[in-house]
């Protein structure tokens, strides 16, 4: 089960269900030295499988393109990019399922959750005060806030950044398919357009 959610004419991005075994997974892709010791190092067998789900998703959505893909290599705060291309990507998964966003000119973000009962252990070192007050305890905008906030650290890819101080969602109502987030260091301030599905796991969310 693959679905294909076209963001703009310069965006597109994939949600798949992950159905193949490791070996199916691996026949599919051309995989670096360098991928080939990440894979090595990944001793889960579900997280190996994830691994590869993510690449073959976006290895996909790279052809489909038609652009060579050619593997993934990372940069040194550990961001994916298109080995020989210019277009930016964004990697997300979680048990069964894989996520891949390929843009032509502009960094994006993409976060994947199922909604789950910890997102209420986890607000205190996420969310702003006055994020906390508007989720109120309620697991699904939790699970809003978290997983957007995700799609936004991906989108910044580097490092020193914090979720509570330094990444801000604005207040939503709960059927928003669109939310306005943003970026905010001392020396660097960024105002970002973040979709939110209810899909896959649960939640699907695309920071551009």
């Amino acid at each position: 089960m693959t679905f294909q959610i076209n963001i703009n004419s310069d965006c597109i991005a994939t949600l798949r269900a992950i159905t193949e075994d490791e070996p199916a997974l691996r026949a599919k892709l051309p995989l670096t030295v360098v991928e080939e010791s990440e894979l090595a190092s990944i001793t889960h067998p579900a997280q190996r499988v994830e691994w590869l789900a993510c690449r073959v998703a976006i290895q996909q959505l790279t052809e489909s393109q038609g652009l060579l893909y050619a593997g993934l290599q990372k940069d040194e705060y550990g961001k994916p990019h298109l080995i020989g291309s210019p277009w930016h990507i964004s990697l997300s998964h979680t048990s069964g399922w894989a996520a891949a966003i390929l843009h032509r000119s502009r960094p994006v973000g993409i976060d994947i959750e199922p909604i789950r009962e910890q997102f209420t252990r986890v607000v205190p070192r996420v969310l702003s005060t006055d994020e906390i007050v508007h989720a109120a305890g309620d697991p699904h905008r939790l699970a809003v806030y978290w997983c957007a906030k995700e799609a936004l650290y991906k989108l910044y890819g580097k490092r020193q950044l914090t979720f509570r101080e330094h990444l801000h969602v604005e207040p939503f109502t709960d059927d928003a398919s669109e939310l306005t987030g943003h970026v905010r260091l001392p020396d660097h301030e960024e105002e970002l357009t973040i979709r939110c599905f209810k899909t896959g796991p649960g939640l699907l969310a695309i920071a551009f």
